[in-house]
């Protein structure tokens, strides 16, 4: 059985494709690729159909991510079909809690550095979006920090369906 996690930033071009980008690597790296599938979409349309923030990239490429990707959307049909929805910030956890068609959606959505024990009380990806170079390599930094945490609830979750 397949477990999905679908990363969410507000227009899907520089947050959850990092996000996304580095948790699929950290899957392949532990042997899971064909357990796990990883996706992203944004809270908003605004970037639909545009690629990966070139800011985004470089930083990716830079440390040895690869990116393949298109903003879309998240729609909230897509819930039946996603194991986790992780929030990049704690608005994007609201809107996304609000979109959610049942309780257990809802439950479903979680924020990605609550995953990171050092994060403390501030869970919040900052959007790197109209700063610089550095607010992208801070970007990376936090999101690496949580995937690592993510990865193991994953792995338990899927430990807990071949039980």
């Amino acid at each position: 059985m397949t477990y999905r996690v679908c990363f969410v930033c507000t227009g899907n071009i520089c947050r959850s494709p990092m996000a996304e980008s580095v948790f699929r690597a950290r899957v392949e790296e532990a042997g899971l690729a064909d357990l796990v599938e990883t996706d992203s979409a944004g809270t908003g349309g605004w970037h639909e159909g545009d690629a990966t923030d070139p800011r985004t990239v470089s930083v990716l490429d830079e440390h040895g991510y690869g990116t393949e990707h298109v903003a879309r959307q998240f729609q909230p049909s897509w819930f039946a079909r996603r194991d986790l929805v992780i929030a990049l910030d704690t608005g994007h956890l609201k809107a996304l809690r609000r979109l959610a068609p049942t309780e257990e959606d809802a439950r479903k959505v979680r924020l990605l550095r609550a995953y990171d024990p050092a994060a403390g009380d501030d869970l919040d990806v900052p959007d790197p979006y109209y700063g610089g170079r550095d607010g992208f390599e801070e970007c990376l930094e936090m999101v690496e920090a949580a995937t690592t945490g993510l990865l193991a609830a994953v792995r338990e979750q899927l430990e807990g369906q071949a039980a």
